[in-house]
C-alpha cells in the first residue's frame, strides 16, 4: 500500500470476543484524537445491550439517553444492561459500557410497546429531501481520507457539508455493521450516525474550537425503515462556553425522531 493508499475497511466497528464483550477496529477512530473512539459506535452498542435485555420485537426504544463519562479509549470493551422499571406495555432499561476496566459510558432508554395502526389515524405528515446522489467524501478541514469514523459512513449532503459552518441537511447509511457477523438493527444504525451531529451543523470551526458534546439523546415516534437516515441538524452556542445541537430525524419514509447534544465550546 502507498503512502495515497487508504486501507480497506474493516469489517465491523467492532469485532465480538464473547457474549458481552468486543475490540473497537478503526472504524470506530474519533477526529479529535485517533487513540479515542467516536461516540456513535459505543452509543450504539448501548443500544444494541438495550434491545438484547429482554427478546420482544414489539418492545421498541422510544427514547435513548448516552452519558459519556470521558474519553472512550480503542481496546477491549464490555457492556451490560438492566431493566430497572418492568412492564407490558413501557419499561425502563440501564445499560453500561465499561472500557479498560473503567467505566466509561452510561445508557438509559425507555422501551414501548409498539402498537401497529392504533395511531394512525392521527399520524403527523412530514416532508424531507431526497437522498442525494453519490458525493466525493470529504471530512472537517486538516481530517485525512483515512479518517476511520468518516470512512465507515456514506455522508451525502442536501445542504450544508462536514467542510462547512451552519445547518446541515444530510443523509448517511453505515457500510458496515455494529458488531462482525451480527445483523445491524434499525435503531443502532441510526445511533451510530446520529451522534455527529453537532459535527455536521457546527457553528464554530473545526481545528481552532472544540464543541465536544458529553450526552446524546434521541427520542423516536417509530421504528426506522430505511437504511438511510436523515438528519436536519444545527448548532446553537451560548455567550457562556456552552451550546446544544439538535435535528430532526427521518428515513425515506417520513419523520423518525429527534437528537439533542448539549455541546462544552471552547477556543483550543
Amino acid at each position: 500500500m502507498t503512502d495515497n493508499e487508504v486501507a480497506p475497511l474493516p469489517e465491523a466497528f467492532y469485532i465480538p470476543r464473547g457474549s458481552d464483550e468486543f475490540d473497537s477496529t478503526v472504524a470506530t477512530t474519533s477526529p479529535w484524537d485517533p487513540a479515542m473512539q467516536h461516540g456513535g459506535p459505543p452509543a450504539a452498542l448501548l443500544a444494541r445491550a438495550v434491545e438484547r435485555v429482554r427478546e420482544d420485537e414489539s418492545m421498541s426504544i422510544g427514547r435513548l439517553t448516552i452519558d459519556m463519562l470521558g474519553p472512550i479509549p480503542q481496546g477491549r470493551i464490555r457492556t451490560e444492561a438492566t431493566i430497572v422499571r418492568p412492564g407490558k406495555r413501557i419499561e425502563l432499561v440501564e445499560a453500561k459500557l465499561w472500557a479498560d476496566d473503567r467505566l466509561a459510558v452510561t445508557a438509559t432508554a425507555w422501551r414501548m410497546r409498539s402498537t401497529p395502526d392504533s395511531s394512525a389515524e392521527v399520524a403527523t405528515d412530514f416532508t424531507t429531501s431526497s437522498v442525494p446522489g453519490e458525493q466525493e467524501q470529504r471530512y472537517f478541514p486538516g481530517i485525512g481520507s483515512d479518517w476511520g469514523y468518516g470512512r465507515a459512513i456514506e455522508w451525502r449532503f442536501a445542504s450544508g457539508g462536514l467542510q462547512k459552518l451552519g445547518p446541515a441537511d444530510v443523509w448517511v447509511r453505515p457500510r458496515i455493521p455494529l458488531v462482525a457477523g451480527e445483523e445491524t438493527s434499525p435503531i443502532q444504525r441510526f445511533v451510530i450516525a446520529a451522534d455527529s451531529a453537532n459535527g455536521v451543523s457546527s457553528a464554530v470551526p473545526y481545528g481552532e474550537w472544540t464543541f465536544i458534546p458529553p450526552s446524546l439523546s434521541l427520542t423516536f415516534a417509530r421504528e426506522p425503515r430505511s437504511e438511510w437516515l436523515n438528519m436536519n441538524a444545527r448548532t446553537h452556542i451560548g455567550p457562556d462556553g456552552r451550546g446544544v445541537a439538535d435535528g430532526d430525524l427521518a428515513d425515506e419514509f417520513g419523520y423518525v425522531g429527534s437528537v439533542t447534544q448539549p455541546l462544552l465550546v471552547a477556543r483550543l
